[in-house]
């Protein structure tokens, strides 16, 4: 059993068992491939893939055991590769974040400039998209860090870290008649046609619940993933916006107004997560502290030692998080 054999079934599956496209990706041929497939097959004495004629037509339940497994060792693998670049070079290697366009664009530029600035010889990679998208990416070890408030809690083998609170603002023109109202009500808000994000976005369950505890149905009119487009249709007077405070810029929005929505929906928070048994390197525990503060090396090591999302769960039980 080699190595290259679990790497190709491995990819085999990533790619819906299209060995021409995995063998692309790999920079190899496809009857290469093949034919370590089917000696791995051979040694093992079961079928991975189930064919038809020439073509792989389903993984067999086995099959799926042993890709699993294979993954496990390949990240393992992996980890090891790490861990002796780790005392070759600290300040060399790359480093991937998947996030949502809020994080990127408001939360994360002072971030990813500090850290270039520390670390120039480190490869930045940024991959944005939905946070359930971000959250497999992370479960998969396709990116370092998940960095997103909705989503990361679906896989139970990322290490969720909590990095601050945040909230969200009413957003409208100048001259709205909700700025004349002294302190804003959901019944209020409610009365307007409502920009807000897609359901799954940047807190947007926590949006729903309230209006829900509310007995009232707002009527949504447009949703989008970026906040910035939600701001151009307020602009258009499409409807009032529900934000993340953050994604507010005083000099950029003039033109809006920003109406406090703390007292409404209850605050979000946003997590960094990582698959479990990732080996950090010295430069990722630093972007975790550029990040979140609070995050101290020490408290990262805790939770990755530990065996379940309780566990890390009860370190931040006492955590005041600081709030944006």
């Amino acid at each position: 059993m080699k190595l290259q054999q679990l790497s190709y079934i491995c990819e085999v599956a990533k790619h819906q068992l299209n060995v021409t496209e995995t063998a692309k990706s790999l920079f190899t041929s496809q009857p290469g491939i093949s034919k370590q497939i089917r000696l791995l097959e051979e040694e093992l004495g079961i079928e991975i893939f189930s064919r038809n004629g020439k073509h792989l037509s389903h993984v067999t339940p086995a099959g799926a055991r042993i890709i699993e497994r294979a993954g496990d060792v390949l990240r393992k693998v992996n980890s090891i590769k790490q861990f002796a670049q780790e005392f070759k070079s600290e300040k060399t290697g790359e480093l991937s974040i998947a996030t949502t366009h809020t994080q990127a664009r408001y939360a994360l530029p002072v971030v990813m400039a500090e850290f270039i600035k520390r670390y120039p010889d480190i490869t930045l990679n940024m991959h944005q998209g939905t946070p359930f998208q971000i959250a497999e990416m992370a479960a998969k070890s396709e990116v370092d860090f998940a960095i997103a408030t909705e989503g990361l809690d679906l896989f139970d083998d990322l290490v969720m870290l909590p990095c601050y609170d945040w909230n969200r603002c009413i957003l409208v023109p100048q001259g709205h008649s909700l700025t004349s109202i002294e302190k804003l009500t959901l019944e209020a808000v409610a009365e307007y046609p409502l920009v807000t994000y897609v359901f799954g976005f940047t807190g947007r369950s926590k949006l729903d619940d309230a209006f829900s505890r509310g007995d009232l149905e707002p009527k949504v009119v447009f949703t989008a993933t970026d906040a910035d487009v939600i701001k151009t249709y307020v602009r258009l007077g499409l409807g009032v916006g529900i934000i993340a405070k953050m994604a507010y810029d005083e000099m950029q929005d003039a033109d809006l107004v920003a109406l406090d929505a703390s007292h409404l929906f209850q605050s979000s928070t946003a997590m960094i997560g990582s698959r479990r048994g990732t080996f950090l390197r010295g430069y990722m525990f630093d972007f975790i502290r550029l990040f979140a503060p609070h995050l101290t090396r020490e408290i990262v090591e805790q939770a990755f030692q530990s065996t379940n999302t309780r566990q890390v769960q009860e370190l931040f039980t006492d955590l005041q998080l600081p709030s944006r």
